[in-house]
């Protein structure tokens, strides 16, 4: 069943989203806060988020989420002027609705964004085979092979590895990889991220193979 986050303020809004989601078979959690998102999105399949939140504007929340999460984002806001329209596409939203919205408006929405999202894996799911020179990373059976010879990695070290080579050549982020791995990345510890690195590029054998991006996180350049 498809779970979705419903970050909203107003009980009354709230509560009719939670009960009519369950009328079509479709669980839901209510949030209050923006900050509750940050940390809680990895239980959900779609966000639905407010943009007048207690705590945080939710373009901002949106843009902190966008740091750490690929989770589809829909806004459901009382915002129709065009300027919220367009910074909150441009901030990372998959969708945006204005206030009052239909129950049957909402879930085409919703399995319109759902279908996007599992489009967006299926190459991932195809096309498990990396190959950099002579490293083959394959993300199907977990193990990677340098010159031929079968590398023993950890899990944790794995999963860094195979976030690292699914955007080779770009910057992940400190928080993104956190995030993903130790499950949060706005309560993990730091240090096990660099323990862990430290581990992996000892174990490949590659001077400069995962640089370093100050400040920010890691790239891989092979």
């Amino acid at each position: 069943m498809i779970h979705v986050g419903i970050v909203e303020d107003d009980d009354g809004v709230a509560g009719a989203l939670v009960d009519g989601l369950a009328m079509h078979q479709i669980g839901a959690s209510r949030m209050s806060h923006g900050m509750d998102i940050l940390t809680r999105h990895p239980e959900f399949d779609v966000v639905l988020l407010d943009l007048g939140l207690p705590d945080l504007d939710g373009i901002d929340v949106l843009r902190r989420l966008r740091q750490v999460s690929l989770v589809p984002v829909l806004i459901l806001t009382a915002r129709a002027d065009e300027r919220s329209v367009v910074r909150g596409l441009r901030s990372g939203a998959d969708d945006y609705l204005v206030k009052p919205v239909r129950m049957a408006e909402l879930l085409a929405r919703i399995e319109a964004i759902g279908r996007r999202a599992s489009k967006r894996t299926v190459p991932e799911q195809r096309e498990h085979l990396r190959t950099f020179g002579d490293i083959e990373v394959d993300l199907a059976s977990r193990t990677v092979a340098v010159g031929g010879r079968q590398i023993p990695l950890t899990a944790k070290e794995f999963d860094l590895l195979a976030l690292l080579v699914e955007n080779p050549g770009s910057a992940v982020s400190r928080q993104f990889l956190m995030d993903r791995i130790w499950g949060d990345a706005f309560v993990s510890v730091s240090r096990s991220l660099d323990v862990h690195m430290n581990a992996l590029r000892a174990k490949l054998e590659r001077d400069g193979l995962i640089e370093t991006m100050r400040g920010f996180g890691y790239r891989w350049t092979a």
